[in-house]
């Protein structure tokens, strides 16, 4: 009781210090705007320090400030100024858990930073850092360690501070510490740590995150003590700057460590300091995850009445935190966002085509006019043409060119399409969110009957319900993966690429897509890879293409034996590699593309490699996927060759020289 008491006494003083430190920094601040009475650059810095002031402690002010700086930027034209009231919005929207709100502000600003690097107007490689976070607080953690990492890489080609951007990797060992990689996660937060302390005086009031995620890293070690001293620091520090979101956040910390060793007075103390601090000064956030483990903690000591309470207050910051339509809110801004990366990339490719086609257009004009002076030119008709040979060839070549590049682009466009067929996994997402809605209401009517037995069990249903909403939302994930990954234009440079992942990945995305517009098509997939090809030299883009169009005609023919054989027919595609030593000598990769479906009549076999025949009916098919792949695999110096049975199957069969591959 006595140490109990010397804590309380401690905290105190410290609050106690917080508040005069708080009131201290507020007046410097209001200080500042009042003398900026003109409506310059320098009063949009004042709004915006008040508005980084109040976005960790009142989201109103905070708002208000920030908005008033980018009105005023606007009016300027400040640039700087509207990437300032970018961050401070985040900052308010993020610690009150609106993370739609947030993502957008954050999206903004990355734009806008970008704009002003390109500019040579900012050093350094923070654009990304904020988009990253959010993906990390919404557990995509792919998208967010590209981001974080993207981060890093560009600060430090820009030789810009390394100790400034110290949040980056922090925020990569949170991530890590998550995916339970503790090596990795002690790695980056124990870096994050050691550059906050190293930072300048504007970024040093973050540096709690760092200590806050060294000590959560150290929980996961068991590493108790090293981890309680580290949380009490970073309380320490939040409150030396002000910063209330990281005060209750090391808070929380520190309750879920003594819950962690058992420590269930001091657990329910430091929850309640965290969760009053969050409700304060509305933390949507961690009033959802301190109210969660004061339930938690009261329901292991039987206090029914503190349980409920608590419940209550976890169900109501759930609600605002992960709403249904927060939830869509922040899918679509995400989806939007890869969307319009994907639009400007096709853009880009239509635009160099044009330009592409204008210089040809001038070249053919000036070779026709060459071409007609030589004519009219008696003693050089000879010489004349010779050079307008050679000039309609190297014409044909630049058009055969242009014409394989928009073949690609459209192909592209094509595919980036199919994304909008992962509809269904989302429609599952939702519906197992609604109902997960509908249980909960259960659940709180059961609670309060004292029914434990109905309660136990619709809390089984909401645990198998989101099971489901996560199998599906990586489904999602994984088909938008492949998608982009496939519509993305090829550079035309070749690169050290494996093979057999390739074909493997390829194979898995034909299968997604057609399940995305069919989801009743079902087919079983089989592969044999030689592990012994290891990486070949090749353009992984232009081989990915002839893996889709071959596995896409593949699941067609067995799609269609199977609507007109019904259930006793089993439809199988195979995929199967090999390292060969072809009669020509040197050594050749050989790739089999195989299905049992309805195979390909022998009276049009030696026309299926044409431009624009197909065998599919009208409207169904271009005729292009065949010839496409036959020139890609050409231009890689190899071959590729159809082996067919009617009624029994075909069999596509590629070798690529591997000493061609250079």
């Amino acid at each position: 009781m006595i140490k109990y008491l010397k804590i309380l006494f401690l905290l105190s003083g410290t609050l106690h210090f917080a508040v005069a430190q708080q009131n201290y920094i507020l007046d410097s601040l209001r200080k500042k705007l009042n003398n900026a009475t003109r409506e310059d650059t320098s009063r949009v810095q004042a709004l915006n320090s008040l508005a980084q002031y109040y976005g960790f402690v009142q989201f109103d002010s905070a708002y208000f400030y920030a908005t008033k700086g980018a009105q005023l930027s606007e009016k300027l034209n400040y640039e700087y100024g509207k990437l300032l009231s970018y961050q401070s919005r985040f900052f308010a929207f993020n610690v009150t858990g609106n993370f739609p709100m947030a993502m957008e502000q954050a999206l903004n600003y990355e734009n806008s930073f970008e704009q002003l690097r390109k500019k040579g107007r900012l050093p350094g490689g923070g654009a990304h850092y904020f988009v990253g976070f959010l993906y990390l607080e919404m557990g995509d953690y792919p998208a967010a360690i590209a981001k974080l990492q993207q981060c890093i890489n560009e600060h430090k080609e820009t030789k810009a501070s390394m100790p400034d951007i110290f949040f980056c990797y922090s925020q990569l060992g949170i991530l890590y510490n998550s995916k339970h990689q503790l090596d990795s996660a002690l790695l980056y937060a124990q870096q994050g740590y050691e550059l906050g302390a190293k930072s300048s005086k504007y970024f040093k009031k973050f540096y709690s995150l760092a200590i806050g995620a060294l000590g959560t890293v150290h929980v996961s070690l068991g590493h108790y003590k090293l981890a309680e001293d580290l949380f009490r620091y970073g309380i320490q520090q939040s409150g030396q700057f002000n910063n209330i979101y990281f005060q209750a956040r090391n808070y929380y910390s520190l309750a879920k460590l003594f819950d962690k060793e058992n420590l269930k007075d001091s657990a329910i103390y430091y929850a309640s300091v965290s969760l009053r601090l969050c409700i304060a000064h509305n933390f949507s956030e961690f009033t959802l995850a301190a109210s969660k483990l004061l339930t938690s903690l009261y329901d292991s000591e039987g206090k029914t009445d503190s349980t409920l309470k608590y419940m209550r207050i976890e169900l109501a910051a759930k609600d605002s935190v992960f709403s249904q339509s927060k939830v869509q809110q922040f899918q679509k801004l995400a989806f939007d966002e890869v969307q319009r990366q994907q639009k400007i990339s096709v853009d880009q490719e239509r635009y160099q085509n044009k330009v592409r086609l204008y210089i040809l257009l001038a070249a053919l004009i000036v070779f026709s006019l060459l071409a007609f002076i030589l004519y009219r030119n008696n003693r050089q008709k000879q010489k004349a043409k010779i050079k307008i040979e050679k000039a309609y060839s190297e014409l044909k070549s630049t058009q055969s060119q242009l014409i394989q590049s928009e073949k690609m682009a459209s192909l592209g466009e094509l595919t980036a399409g199919i994304a909008h067929e992962i509809q269904n996994p989302l429609n599952f997402v939702n519906n197992f969110s609604e109902v997960n809605t509908e249980l909960i209401d259960e659940l709180e009517q059961e609670v309060a009957k004292g029914n434990l037995d109905e309660v136990k069990t619709l809390a089984k249903d909401i645990k198998e319900n989101e099971g489901k909403i996560n199998h599906h939302g990586k489904r999602a994930d994984a088909i938008v993966k492949g998608m982009l990954q496939h519509s993305r234009s090829s550079t035309g440079a070749k690169e050290l690429t494996d093979i057999n992942a390739l074909a493997d990945e390829y194979l898995r995305l034909s299968y997604h897509g057609l399940r995305a517009k069919d989801n009743s098509f079902n087919a079983t997939m089989k592969t044999d890879f030689d592990v012994s090809i290891g990486k070949i030299n090749i353009i992984p883009q232009d081989i990915g293409r002839v893996f889709l169009n071959l596995y896409n005609n593949a699941f067609y023919t067995i799609g269609e034996r199977r609507k007109a054989e019904g259930l006793g027919y089993e439809p199988t595609v195979t995929a199967i590699t090999r390292l060969i030593q072809p009669p020509s000598g040197g050594r050749a990769v050989e790739i089999k593309v195989i299905d049992n479906g309805g195979g390909i009549p022998q009276k049009v076999v030696d026309k299926i490699f044409q431009p624009f025949f197909t065998t599919k009916p009208t409207g169904q098919g271009t005729g292009l996927g065949l010839s496409l792949s036959y020139d890609i695999i050409k231009a890689h110096g190899g071959e590729i060759k159809v082996i067919t049975k009617e009624n029994e199957g075909t069999e596509f069969v590629i070798h690529l020289p591997i000493n061609n591959l250079s």
